[in-house]
């Protein structure tokens, strides 16, 4: 049965801004339906002109895009309350993929709704505007990581960023979380090697600081991490939930 927007599990999450009661009441018109999907599954595909805008309700997948010589980039990894298809509403077709990881639920959004969203409901906009600044904040930390980070400092960066978010989102239990992704899809993230980011794996391991196996991340000493990866970690702002 789908979920009604007063219940969503998300809205109790540290990560998402508190909607007023007008605010459900809209979303819950806006919204149409929810899509299960299985691992493996491609929810948007690069190039299509998808006529859905989706929230991930729960469940991880990926952002990826395919050069022209066949190599496969990692744009970005995919958690709850993200909103996804944003790309094709403004540019008329997706510049990436989005793949499942692992069982995904997802509440659907026609497209030919969104303008009227943007005019009848500003403040909503807005939220929408606020969450593809940050994901072009994010774009530009991660150019800035393959850039300037050490592959030690850029692993540790990455590893950091995923564990942060999903403490927001209470996926975190004795210092683990699960992270349905391969040191592949990572190593393709960073533009590192496999080989090097297995690595850079080994040492973060033998420092005790953080361990990767078994699609489990343990973080023992998050704030030193958080030091090797240059990172100055403050608390997290709360983000829209469409």
């Amino acid at each position: 049965m789908s979920t009604e927007c007063r219940y969503c599990p998300l809205h109790r999450k540290d990560a998402f801004v508190t909607l007023s009661k007008e605010e459900l009441e809209f979303m819950q018109k806006f919204k149409v339906g929810e899509l299960t999907v299985d691992p493996g599954t491609t929810i948007l595909m690069e190039g299509s002109n998808a006529p859905q805008l989706y929230t991930v309700l729960s469940g991880m997948g990926l952002r990826d895009k395919i050069l022209s010589n066949g190599e496969r980039q990692v744009v970005n990894f995919v958690m709850p309350g993200d909103f996804l298809g944003l790309q094709a509403s403004m540019l008329g077709e997706m510049g990436h993929s989005v793949e499942a990881r692992t069982n995904m639920r997802l509440c659907v959004f026609n497209r030919s709704d969104f303008w009227n969203f943007f005019k009848n409901h500003p403040n909503r906009a807005f939220d929408i505007t606020w969450l593809a600044a940050v994901e072009e904040h994010f774009l530009g930390e991660t150019l800035a990581t393959v850039g300037q980070r050490s592959a030690l400092q850029a692993v540790a960066w990455a590893l950091v960023k995923l564990f942060e978010r999903g403490m927001t989102l209470g996926l975190v239990t004795n210092n683990t979380m699960s992270m349905p992704y391969s040191q592949r899809d990572l190593a393709n993230a960073l533009g590192l090697s496999l080989v090097h980011t297995n690595k850079t794996l080994g040492k973060l391991r033998n420092q005790q600081l953080a361990s990767w196996s078994d699609q489990v991340l343990q973080i023992n000493d998050l704030d030193s991490l958080a030091d090797l990866a240059l990172i100055t970690r403050s608390v997290p702002k709360k983000r829209p939930l469409m």
